[in-house]
């Protein structure tokens, strides 16, 4: 038979590595734990950073069509080579298309 201290000695050395294990484990969850957290405060932040850049892009595209838009008019009104006389029928051509036009937006207004 082994002397008494001896079990006790044996006993506590496997319960002792597995408390320590135990922490080692706890540590080892606890760094998990920190790092997914992170993780997701930079997906939310970077979700963000998408939708606005996102919004920055479409207001971006909006503005090019609308410069192209005016690009194209221009290139039309410099082809235009419009004498005297063609100038005033012209010009109460555009007057009667803006007048439509404002007809028009008056109505989708009601």
């Amino acid at each position: 038979m082994k002397n008494n201290s001896v079990l006790s000695y044996e006993n506590k050395m496997p319960s002792e590595k597995l408390y320590r294990e135990f922490q080692n484990l706890e540590r080892k969850i606890q760094l998990v734990i920190n790092e997914n957290k992170q993780l997701k405060d930079e997906l939310t932040s970077a979700r963000k950073e998408n939708g606005n850049l996102k919004e920055k892009m479409e207001s971006h595209e909006a503005n090019l069509n609308t410069f192209q838009s005016k690009m194209n008019i221009n290139k039309l009104a410099n082809n235009m080579v419009v004498s005297e006389g063609d100038s005033a029928q012209l010009k109460e051509t555009i007057e009667g298309y803006i007048k439509e036009i404002d007809k028009c937006i008056a109505h989708l207004a009601e």
